[in-house]
């Protein structure tokens, strides 16, 4: 292959790197969920397929200003220090001017082919995500909660996708996905805490030293969103509650496990088990409502 276009190739992959295709597949499936269980009647698939277009865009562009914000400091993780910005593969204006024309793209989709609604918590989702969470991520240990309100927008974008409007229904999906992100992103700090002090990163509370405090943190609200979770199978039949009561014992089992005894390898398997746990509740709770 000619140098010139494996060269070309490498800066493709560069910019999908940019976009944290990882995280926006969590963000299309729930954006998906909030579509669906939002849909009356006949179910739109253009509808959806524009709205996770445009969503994914805005997620892709997102992604990419957040690198670009924190590229100094992704360059002095391990775990993020051969990501393009840091490892010099992309210039910071390239990723700037990347990022700002997904988010623009992905807005204005959204706006011409679904809804404002839709364009309009998209918009206030990039915002709150890069001038709220990112900021405060080096500032303090609430940037968790407070970027949980981000994280989990996209149940809502995906619901206006669908009906233009937020309903009390749609709130509830929105807590879920709230809850769901407290023991994911926490056990994630646990994992990787010594990195995240290496850039200044103030991901966990400077008094919890041994880690003790948000493992309970963890326990606590993975009981809580498995507990919320088991509300729709009250309204739907024995087998619906019983499924989704076997899903929640075996996310809470490595939650304990990790309560009980804080290694790093416990934490990994929270996290683990948090991303299988998310679709299957979310896959269980559109066939409920269906």
């Amino acid at each position: 292959m000619r140098p010139d276009v494996m060269k070309f190739r490498s800066k493709l992959r560069d910019y999908y790197i940019l976009t944290k295709p990882e995280v926006n597949l969590l963000i299309l499936m729930t954006t998906s969920a909030g579509y669906y269980l939002a849909s009356r009647g006949a179910f739109q698939i253009a509808g959806l397929v524009n709205t996770l277009i445009g969503t994914l865009l805005v997620a892709s562009g997102t992604a990419t200003l957040n690198q670009w914000m924190e590229r100094v400091w992704d360059g002095q993780m391990r775990r993020t220090a051969k990501r393009p910005l840091p490892a010099g593969r992309v210039s910071a204006r390239e990723a700037f001017a990347f990022g700002v024309l997904l988010s623009l793209a992905g807005g204005a989709y959204l706006a011409v082919l679904i809804n404002w609604t839709a364009a309009a918590l998209a918009v206030s989702t990039l915002l709150s995500y890069l001038l709220i969470y990112t900021p405060l991520k080096r500032k303090t240990p609430l940037c968790t909660l407070l970027g949980a309100f981000p994280g989990a927008m996209p149940t809502l974008i995906g619901w206006a996708g669908a009906s233009s409007k937020i309903n009390s229904h749609a709130w509830f999906l929105f807590a879920l996905l709230f809850l769901w992100q407290f023991p994911h992103f926490l056990a994630i700090a646990l994992m990787y805490r010594e990195d995240y002090a290496r850039a200044g990163y103030k991901m966990l509370p400077d008094f919890d030293r041994d880690g003790r405090f948000t493992r309970g943190e963890i326990l606590a609200c993975s009981v809580l969103l498995v507990l919320a979770t088991l509300y729709p199978g009250f309204h739907s039949g024995p087998a619906s509650l019983m499924i989704l009561a076997l899903t929640g014992a075996l996310f809470l089992y490595p939650a304990t496990k990790l309560a009980v005894g804080g290694t790093r390898r416990a934490a990994a398997r929270v996290v683990h088990a948090s991303v299988l746990y998310l679709p299957v509740c979310l896959v269980i709770i559109t066939r409920v409502a269906a």
